[in-house]
């Protein structure tokens, strides 16, 4: 450098160039692949080939996508608001936020929740954030599975998308009311998806059939292994694309057959997680059959459980809560029942603890249903919110000592043994406040209906000692 001294040989000073945000392909920007990986892509799996590339090509879900619908015309306009995806495995979460990024010209960046943590998020928003105010181009953090993320992991995305950093779409296959802390979710729109239809599967299943991108005709189905593959498949096209490909790979000739699909799948897969919605859907719906009196969709539901891996002794308990809540006193052999059929799994194991949950399920089925005693829990419930909360009466009150003897601890209990058939009417055991109140209210239903018979001659006897005692005001209302 010259200067008026004369060559100044001092070293230049070394300026650290600005870091330019990487600019994908249109095949990276769908995939979300770098570009070796999208040298690749030929040999990917069928389904991964098959992704649909415009909104066009997408199959199912038009409660969304369908004409005029809030998110179509949201994806048309390139105006995209940070949503959650929450829908079963292989509905197209993941392509639709993929075709969104596409319209909206903005570069779609996936993670997956499994795989990453915050210093991949922090990157990712980093390089958003450059992008945006050297190019103005927007940045789609696309996260897969983003329950996995924990509360910090998921805070960390927050301030980029409550910016504008990012435009966050989140795929999930749990209530995200549970799995997305609700400040991300104040600042999302849910999308539901829903599972493929029988249609829709076959759809895709016969474009792989014909696409140059997949099978490109080199590969016949027959009719009934078709029809057994978008049945096996559940609603989710990736399982029937897996298993087409794996069929047809195994295929010398090209022909796949009924045999070949049934091989390529060995046995069906149920969405089912043990800590996720499936679980309490079906055991809701198994609880929901009990007690209304269907022992085969009661069958149904709990051999669902027991396929999907459900722990046996979690059924067995259930169907003992059952036996004590839903049919409760209109047969007491129930609880009876469903407490052997407990005890006989854990001694027995599976698969044989089938049987026992099952004739206990099917009994309790089928027994009279009685919900009395958890009526009574709330009228208690209600009481002991709202009342006064006496002390116990002197008469009922232990006197193990001297000193409560004389402090008129248990005097003038009446023993009932010693009255006539072991009843003594005239005795109370309610606090005055609460006197004649009523919790209890037996059905007419199988064995409960001789106890209410029972129950009645009592009360009746309670109310004529109150009438010889003078005592008129007669039995409040209960509690509502």
């Amino acid at each position: 450098m010259r200067t008026d001294l004369g060559w100044d040989t001092r070293p230049m000073p070394r300026t650290r160039p600005r870091r330019q945000p990487p600019r994908p392909s249109s095949a990276a920007l769908f995939t979300g692949l770098t570009e070796p990986e999208t040298a690749l892509a030929a040999g990917s799996p069928l389904a991964a080939r098959m992704r649909p590339r415009e909104l066009e090509e997408y199959v199912g879900q038009s409660h969304l996508v369908g004409p005029g619908r809030l998110l179509r015309r949201a994806i048309d306009a390139g105006q995209l608001p940070s949503m959650v995806f929450w829908g079963p495995p292989g509905t197209g979460k993941t392509t639709l936020a993929a075709i969104a990024a596409r319209r909206a010209k903005a570069r779609f960046m996936p993670l997956s929740a499994v795989a990453s943590g915050v210093a991949d998020l922090r990157r990712i928003i980093e390089e958003a954030r450059e992008l945006r105010a050297a190019t103005g181009e927007r940045t789609v953090l696309f996260i897969d599975e983003i329950h996995r993320f924990n509360k910090a992991q998921q805070d960390a995305v927050l301030p980029s998308v409550e910016n504008g950093d990012v435009i966050l779409i989140g795929a999930t296959t749990e209530n995200p009311s549970f799995e997305v802390i609700s400040a991300l979710l104040s600042r999302s729109r849910v999308f539901t998806l829903k599972p493929l239809t029988e249609d829709d599967v076959r759809v895709i299943v016969r474009r792989s059939l014909e696409d140059e991108r997949g099978l490109a005709g080199k590969v016949r189905l027959d009719q009934e292994a078709e029809d057994a593959l978008v049945v096996v498949a559940n609603g989710d096209a990736r399982v029937a694309l897996n298993t087409l490909e794996l069929a047809a790979d195994a295929s010398a000739d090209g022909h796949v057959t009924l045999t070949a699909v049934k091989d390529a799948l060995q046995r069906r897969s149920l969405v089912y997680d043990r800590q996720g919605d499936a679980h309490y859907d079906t055991i809701s719906a198994f609880i929901k059959s009990v007690r209304g009196s269907d022992p085969d969709g009661s069958l149904y539901w709990l051999m669902r459980m027991i396929d999907s891996g459900e722990d046996p002794l979690f059924i067995a308990r259930r169907l003992v809560i059952l036996a004590a809540e839903d049919v409760g006193l209109g047969d007491p052999q129930a609880l009876v029942l469903a407490s052997s059929a407990q005890q006989a799994v854990h001694l027995i194991g599976m698969p044989e603890g089938y049987y026992p949950l099952a004739e206990a399920t099917v009994y309790l089925a089928l027994a009279p249903k009685s919900d009395s005693i958890k009526r009574a829990r709330h009228a208690l419930d209600d009481d002991l919110e709202n009342t006064r909360a006496d002390p116990v009466p002197l008469h009922l009150r232990n006197a193990p000592t001297q000193l409560m003897k004389k402090l008129d601890h248990g005097k003038g209990y009446r023993y009932a043994h010693d009255a006539p058939g072991h009843f003594d009417a005239q005795e109370t055991f309610l606090p005055d406040s609460l006197a004649g109140r009523v919790y209890y209210e037996p059905t007419d239903l199988g064995a409960e209906g001789e106890l209410k018979a029972r129950l009645e001659g009592l009360r009746s006897a309670r109310a004529r000692a109150r009438a010889r005692r003078g005592d008129t005001s007669g039995e409040p209302p209960a509690p509502g």
